[in-house]
């Protein structure tokens, strides 16, 4: 056995969201988000599950900050409900929900853990969406007007900020495939929304800036590594296709100031359409102090030209592992992602903001939770980015996804992906899975044994 030590400076940390772990969806002034009106949709997700009362943790902050310290945590990267600070999405401010972020915060810095704050994990006031949404370019300044709230009340006391997470998923999968809330399935729509957060990611950071606060802002994206399933042209055109649909979409713009040729074209004059103004990626490609990589499993495609997806189809390799969500699980797949990051996009500070698995955890007959996979996922992933960082690559720390079980999103409570097993049926009791004794030992040698 031997150990693989991290910098001095690495961060260890896990992270939530605000709507898959707070509950009290209707307590103490918060309004409604487009996920409260979705999962109250009959059919929208599994087994009718809403995130009404989740975790609960809106009423256990301090027992859940409690388990952080247990843990260990250097760090703990949550969102901010925009209904909890402004129940309508802009004009008046709810005192009360300021106030419980104000209390969260300070039990974190008590416990000697960093607060990272995401401004937007996707809980939309729907009075926004009544007005279109993310789909209405007037959105952006309700954001940066929400950003700013935050900043001047929290700026003093939380030295990083993420603007967006996964804005992809956001835009593809709320407005394309209609599978997240707001549920609606419009391409054209998808691509406008798309840019529109963009554009507030942007503006919020030029806010920031001018705001001359202390501290540093970036954005979290949800990336993967591509590959053809063989050595052939088109195989190989198909899988930088892909590469460019998830990644370059926001990467581009982000870093270079352009959406992806190959991408545009595909669109054609659904992308001739989209309303975009002559200062747009100029503002887009504002400068960020990091970035965040949500990193999961790859895409292995071959071309097909009967596909209506840029040619594209996806293939499952047999001889693989999998998670409870049906993801292969590739570790190499986030080094190599590292690397080309850092190749062609940016040197800056990266942040592992998500990785982690879902997997069929059960409380064992002596009370605990046994969860070897996710403990293999881990250590395999986490291996990936020791490479990555051996070979120069600035990745500054790792955010283990999630903190606890969850509401995770269309699939409700069925998948898990906590450290912390929530026992849903015994008033949401919290139980250390082994996983999470696992992960203490690693931040406490700052190493990982192999």
């Amino acid at each position: 056995m031997s150990r693989l030590y991290f910098p001095k400076d690495f961060i260890w940390g896990s992270a939530t969201a605000a709507y898959q772990i707070e509950g009290a969806y209707q307590e103490d002034g918060k309004g409604e988000s487009i996920w409260d009106r979705f999962s109250h949709t009959p059919g929208k997700v599994a087994n009718g599950d809403t995130g009404d009362v989740a975790c609960d943790h809106y009423h256990r902050y301090k027992e859940d900050v409690e388990l952080m310290k247990e843990i260990g945590l250097d760090s703990y990267r949550f969102s901010i409900s925009w209904p909890r600070i402004l129940p309508k999405g802009k004009g008046e401010i709810n005192q009360q929900g300021l106030d419980f972020y104000r209390g969260l915060i300070n039990e974190l810095l008590k416990a000697g853990i960093k607060p990272v704050v995401t401004l937007y994990h996707w809980d939309l006031p729907q009075a926004l969406q009544e007005e279109g949404g993310w789909a209405n370019r007037e959105i952006v300044k309700h954001f940066v007007n929400y950003a700013e709230i935050l900043f001047n009340e929290f700026g003093d006391v939380v030295s990083q900020w993420i603007t967006h997470n996964e804005p992809f998923v956001v835009a593809f999968n709320g407005h394309g495939s209609g599978d997240h809330a707001p549920g609606i399935k419009d391409q054209q729509v998808a691509l406008q929304v798309a840019h529109n957060l963009l554009l507030s990611h942007g503006l919020a950071v030029k806010k920031f800036r001018e705001l001359k606060l202390d501290n540093e802002i970036g954005i979290t994206l949800n990336l993967i590594s591509s590959y053809p399933i063989s050595d052939n042209v088109e195989d190989n055109k198909a899988a930088k296709r892909m590469e460019d649909y998830i990644n370059g979409w926001f990467l581009e713009p982000l870093f270079k100031g352009r959406y992806p040729e190959r991408i545009v074209e595909f669109y054609g004059e659904k992308f001739n359409n989209l309303d975009i103004r002559e200062d747009d990626m100029g503002l887009i490609k504002e400068e960020i102090d990091f970035l965040g990589i949500n990193y999961y499993s790859r895409s292995l495609v071959r071309y097909n030209k009967d596909s209506k997806f840029l040619g594209i189809e996806g293939v499952k390799p047999q001889d693989s592992q999998y998670t409870a969500m049906d993801w292969e699980i590739y570790p190499k797949g986030l080094y190599d992602l590292l690397i080309k990051l850092n190749q062609e996009y940016t040197q800056k500070p990266l942040y592992i903001t998500e990785n982690g698995a879902a997997f069929d955890d059960k409380i064992s007959e002596g009370g605990g939770v046994h969860d070897q996979d996710r403990i293999d996922y881990l250590k395999a992933h986490f291996q990936s980015a020791y490479k990555a960082i051996q070979e120069g690559v600035a990745l500054k720390g790792y955010y283990v996804w999630s903190l606890m079980d969850n509401f995770e999103w269309a699939y409700g409570y069925s998948k898990r992906f906590g450290i912390t097993y929530i026992d849903y049926e015994n008033n949401q009791r919290r139980i250390l899975k082994d996983s999470a004794y696992w992960y203490k030992n690693i931040i406490v040698n700052n190493s990982l044994e192999v």
